[in-house]
């Protein structure tokens, strides 16, 4: 093509380009057919309508342009170009190789299509053949980046290929790596800093940590990798075990830096190594003895600016030293008065308790509340005196939290710590008037800590009484903090917690809507929030953020890929393994499996309208029940539980069990509990839905070629139903505590095994599979599914009346809540898949489909369905099928009715009287308490309303079947 040709081209199809660009598909389809039909052969207009196409969901018509340009050749970038946006938008990233393998054969010493190839070998992982590639790129231009590229695809052929487990291989492609490299080394034709960053990550891989380090300090490394951090030496001589280098770069840089907590600690681990290592050459300036470190850590201790870094130092040794069977009080002094000191020093600074709390764990339990009374007393501060100043409030606050760190609170009465959560408040209104006055609305208060420790004082009473009255004080409380401080993370995050504990969702959704939680975050923070969507019986209001949350991983999972070509491209080879590791953890996140799964049931469970539009969007799920796509064994947990700071007792000292730790899980072991708790939940809700979708397919096909795969589909689910069931009980797990408000809310695997999912289904599967076969009478299984959906309905009636009689209408609202909304999921995923049935049986056309004749014999299905009970000979007319399934659809539409009324009659929670009487000691606005009470109130009529409309819905569709 000649250049004039090319910018005529060009000129055609630059109307289309900006239109895709500005993310207008519809006019880009336009545009592409108005060239298309000037120039129907033209590949690129065709690529580019294709791509319009996909981007209006009209995937198709896409896929069927693709087919036919991917037989064609192409060699040209721009419609290359087009075809792999279109690849990837439709998750096709092999083909992308294959069409760029066919432009390789046209065009054998084309760079670019050849670089494009590499790229995609990149974005499948395909480490053999990138090597491949990028050896034929610098064969054809011999490039520094090119070699590089093979380097680095032989490199992770080494530790993330298929034989990365085999030592031997691992260590014969390293070695290669290494020659490469050497090779270029010796004709001193290394160029960038990225390729001496790679040489020394090859050797460190290898482990010959020696030539690394006398690398690093050569010339070579100097001269293109001067900027080289510091953190690579140090790691390299801490491996080659020389700790007279050691001791004496990290006093160097101590000398440089005295506040690098992390430096202090190297370094002392280093005077331990020269201390037990009595042959080791010492030199003066070495310190090989505790006595030396200490007096180096006093000197760093020494001049106007106190830093925290030494001190903690001195602490660490302090611990050490007693870890190793060494009395250290002889020559640093009481641990305790060690810890005194660092208060009286930095109590001042927000970090202070964070610090002393890092070294209570290495303090005797009986001596922890004399320390944490100590420094209340330290602090100057009676039970009727206040703060004159913010350093003093800020060493109360510092001195407060220790003292429930230690568990101070868990062991005052009730009355003490009504009197106790009162004085904190007051202090907290206290410090809004004295101290708030030059404080920017995006900073946190100073006085802030003492409302929010008062919260969690308010939920141990709670916990006490079994009483919502303190926890929506708490509330009220955090909405007057947030009024004061509306950027204040810790309150929005304390009032989220709350007002899910409680199952205002209304109230949740507000709250969470101004923590602004967004990319990354979705998946760290999402536990807090969109994980317990399903509970609060609000889909108009979970759909949108699970939307957000889906998207989020799908445009990251996306644009991972992206991230690993433009490493290469740049030659950032540092990165790499980062892009992985942050993809795979995306991949296999246990929050992103739940929350896709959910989304689904959530569509399925909701449907309304005709059952036509309902199949369709149902059909555009691609839903695949015989393929499990979750990589069980590699799950990841990606939550940040630290999230929420919490200051709550690890163990706890009584007059009746001194020294006796209580039944508190760590927050390590609460992290793992509840992971394989939701794992379970993923496994449940799986099944859930494979078994729903396989039922669906089985009732809706109207393709008898279909009938056998469907039907081998459905069997092999419904036999594993229950011992999905059976797995998660014998798991034997327990509802997490709810002793602390910072600790993760219970699993929702508990209501679901509590209420008759298992044999509901496993009811409504026997049922589907005995009309699909037709050789046995349906009547029994009829009369068993009805007697299922009628407990599930006795359930919602039952529940709803015993909660009106409560007189605390809020304290166990989310339980109540959690099984209403999960019994009437059960009905309505039985309701969709019933009509499927009812419509195929009755004879009524979907979607223009041939339906066979009422009582004809299905030959083509007979001895090809699901075996599940005895066998028959004869074939069930299809008429008496039919009205079994009438028999059902009767039975259900009047447990929803029952349901219907049952919501009609659950009662308005309504906040405690003697609430206002509190307010009113805390001179809070009684505002605050309308407001409160109004979103409950709005939460319980949405709820309900939303509820209701999914059931009249349902009972309209029953009632036209």
């Amino acid at each position: 093509m000649s250049h004039v040709q090319e910018q005529i081209v060009e000129r055609r199809l630059r109307p289309i380009y900006d239109s895709l660009e500005a993310g207008n598909n519809k006019k880009a389809l336009q545009e592409a057919d108005k060239v298309l039909k000037k120039n129907p052969s033209m590949q690129c207009a065709r690529a580019l309508k294709a791509l319009a196409l996909l981007r209006l969901g009209r995937d198709e018509e896409s896929e069927a342009i693709v087919k036919i340009l991917a037989e064609e050749e192409i060699c040209d970038d721009p419609t290359l170009q087009v075809m792999t946006f279109c690849y990837r938008e439709s998750d096709q990233l092999d083909k992308i190789c294959s069409m760029y393998q066919n432009a390789v054969k046209l065009s054998p010493k084309n760079e670019e299509i050849l670089s494009h190839l590499f790229m995609a070998y990149v974005r499948i992982n395909d480490y053999q053949s990138q090597q491949t590639v990028a050896l034929q790129l610098y064969k054809l231009r011999p490039k520094n980046p090119y070699y590089f590229w093979a380097v680095m695809s032989i490199v992770l052929q080494a530790l993330r290929g298929p034989d990365r487990e085999n030592k031997t291989k691992r260590e014969v492609l390293l070695a290669l790596c290494q020659r490469m490299v050497d090779k270029l080394i010796n004709e001193d034709r290394l160029e960038a800093e990225q390729d001496v960053q790679l040489y020394i990550s090859i050797l460190q891989y290898r482990e010959k940590y020696q030539e690394a380090l006398d690398f690093l300090e050569g010339a070579v490394c100097k001269k293109f990798y001067p900027s080289a951090p510091v953190s690579i030496k140090i790691e390299l001589l801490t491996n080659l075990k020389k700790w007279v280098d050691l001791n004496l770069l990290m006093k160097e840089l101590l000398d440089d830096n005295r506040d690098r907590w992390d430096y202090y600690k190297i370094y002392i681990g280093s005077c331990f190594e020269l201390e037990d290592d009595k042959e080791m050459a010492i030199t003066e300036c070495t310190d090989h003895t505790m006595e030396m470190t200490h007096e180096f850590i006093c000197s760093m201790m020494e001049g106007e600016k106190k830093v925290r870094g030494p001190y903690l130092a001195r602490l660490e040794l302090h611990r050490l030293m007693r870890e190793r069977n060494r009395d250290p009080v002889p020559l640093l002094g009481e641990y305790i008065e060690l810890l005194v000191e660092y208060f009286l020093l930095f109590g001042d600074k927000t970090c202070c308790a964070l610090d002393i709390k890092m070294f209570l764990e290495y303090l005797p339990v009986h001596e922890r509340p004399g320390f944490a009374s100590r420094l209340i007393v330290e602090c100057g501060i009676s039970s009727t005196a206040l703060p004159q100043n913010k350093e003093q409030m800020q060493k109360h606050i510092c001195s407060l939290q220790i003292s429930r760190y230690v568990g101070v609170h868990a062991i005052l009465g009730t009355e003490h710590l009504v009197a106790l959560h009162t004085a904190l408040s007051l202090h907290y209104e206290h410090g809004v008037s004295a101290f708030m006055q030059n404080v920017m609305p995006s900073e946190i208060g100073p006085s802030d800590p003492y409302a929010l420790l008062a919260v969690h004082v308010m939920y141990d009473l709670s916990q006490r009484t079994n009483s919502s009255k303190h926890l929506v004080e708490a509330l009220c409380l955090l909405q007057y903090l947030l009024s004061n401080s509306p950027m204040n993370f810790h309150a929005k995050l304390l009032a989220l917690k709350v007002y899910h504990y409680l199952g205002c969702g209304i109230g949740a959704v507000k709250i969470y809507e101004t923590l602004d939680i967004k990319h990354i975050q979705l998946d760290s923070m999402g536990f807090i929030h969109c994980a317990l969507l399903p509970t609060l019986g609000l889909p108009s209001i979970a759909k949108p953020l699970y939307d957000a949350t889906l998207k989020f991983f799908t445009t990251s999972l996306k644009d991972s890929v992206e991230y690993l070509a433009m490493s290469y491209k740049f030659g950032s080879f540092s990165k790499l393994q980062e892009f992985m590791d942050f993809r795979d953890k995306l991949a296999n996140s246990l929050h992103y499996s739940i929350i896709s799964v959910e989304a689904i049931l959530m569509e399925i469970a909701g449907y309304c309208g005709t059952l036509g539009h309902n199949l369709s969007n149902f059909r555009s799920m691609r839903i695949h029940p015989d393929e499990d796509k979750i990589k069980w064994d590699h799950l990841t947990d990606n939550r940040d539980l630290a999230v929420v700071v919490r200051w709550d007792p690890t163990s706890v000292t009584t007059d009746d069990a001194e020294n006796k730790k209580s039944s508190v899980l760590s927050s390590k072991e609460m992290s793992e509990e509840s992971f394989n708790q939701d794992r379970e939940l993923l496994r449940l809700r799986v099944a859930l839905l494979n078994l729903t979708a396989a039922s669906i397919n089985l009732m809706a096909n109207r393709e008898p070629t279909k009938d056998t795969r469907f039907s081998l589909i459905h069997k092999n689910l419904h036999d594993s139903w229950r011992s999905v069931f059976k797995h998660a009980r014998e798991a034997g797990y327990q509802p997490m505590s709810n002793q602390y408000l910072a600790n993760i809310l219970p699993s929702r695997l508990h209501a679901i095994l509590a209420l008759p999912y298992e044999d509901t289904f496993y009811a409504l599967s026997d049922f589907v599979a005995c009309l699909q076969q037709g050789v046995q009478s349906p009547k029994p299984r009829a009369d068993a599914l009805s007697e299922c959906v009628k407990n599930v309905a006795e359930i919602v009636k039952t529940d709803i009346s015993a909660h009106n009689a409560e007189s605390d209408l809020i304290w166990n609202r989310r339980s109540v809540q959690e099984r209403i909304v999960n019994c009437i999921e059960i009905l309505s995923l039985c309701a969709f898949v019933l009509i499927c049935a009812h419509d195929r049986f009755s004879g009524a056309p979907l979607n223009s489909q041939h339906v066979p004749k009422k009582n004809k014999k299905r030959g083509d299905v007979e001895g090809n369905g699901v075996e599940i009970g005895s066998g028959g000979n004869s074939q069930v007319a299809e008429k008496d099928r039919l009205v079994a399934i009438v028999d059902v659809l009767k039975v259900l539409r009047d447990q929803f009715s029952i349901c219907d009324l049952a919501l009609d009659s659950w009662k308005i929670p309504q906040v405690p009287n003697e609430l206002l009487e509190s307010l009113a000691a805390l001179s809070l606005d009684p505002k605050v308490e309308e407001t409160v009470s109004g979103i409950f109130r709005e939460n319980h009529r949405l709820v309900v309303k939303e509820l209701k409309n999914s059931i009249k819905e349902k009972i309209r569709m029953v009632h036209k079947s």
